[in-house]
């Protein structure tokens, strides 16, 4: 899948063609905007191609139009992923390298997003009534609180690495059938309740010593 920035070389196999043969290419953004990059035929007019940058995310269309000998319109979707993000807009109570060091393997590309993810659930989720010293940017200031903030997010995102990220919207899955394919996710009369934290984030937030926060929502945990 190409990124946000890379050029690639958009192709077309006619396998019937000759000398009248002439194929072009439109190339249409996802916000509608319309270009036409100069086609180049290769082996005699049996493959087209043309290069291609992609300037914003989304769905790119490629429109072939093929005349003369092996006349045709081909349409080709293209998903164009955003430039990969190192930090996220918002408070992440851990970095990307606090999440290797803990997880002790690489990280997720997507972890900036995932980490910011799970420091907005544990703000909204469990301290919304807590009481601990913070700087002028709503941070925690004693380390023993940085560190069980950082511990509980990244305990969160592991979490989400082994049972998915709809883990907290859908609950685990109960119950599966192969004809018509019918999934039961979440809690039901003989069935245990979703999981919506990792068990591991209620601990970091316990071992706090208490004289640094002074009450915190367990929401569960």
């Amino acid at each position: 899948m190409p990124a946000v920035g890379d050029q690639t070389t958009a192709s077309l196999a006619v396998p019937t063609h000759d000398v009248t043969t002439l194929a072009t290419l439109t190339v249409t953004s996802p916000a509608g905007a319309v270009s036409t990059p100069v086609v180049t035929p290769v082996d005699n007019g049996a493959t087209w191609t043309a290069p291609v940058t992609y300037t914003v995310a989304g769905l790119w269309r490629l429109s072939w139009t093929v005349t003369g000998t092996g006349a045709a319109v081909d349409h080709q979707v293209v998903s164009v992923a955003p430039v990969p993000s190192l930090l996220e807009d918002g408070r992440a109570y851990a970095t990307t390298t606090d999440l290797a060091n803990y997880l002790g393997t690489a990280p997720p590309v997507s972890a900036p997003r995932l980490l910011l993810r799970a420091s907005e659930l544990l703000d909204s989720d469990f301290l919304v009534a807590a009481v601990y010293d913070v700087d002028t940017d709503g941070m925690p200031t004693h380390p023993l609180v940085l560190k069980g903030f950082r511990d509980a997010v990244c305990a969160q995102v592991e979490f989400w690495g082994e049972v998915g990220e709809e883990t907290d919207i859908s609950g685990p899955l109960q119950g599966a059938q192969i004809g018509s394919v019918n999934l039961q996710f979440g809690a039901g009369s003989n069935r245990s309740g979703p999981s919506y934290y990792a068990p591991k984030l209620g601990r970091a937030l316990r071992a706090i010593p208490s004289e640094h926060i002074r009450f915190v929502v367990t929401a569960g945990c």
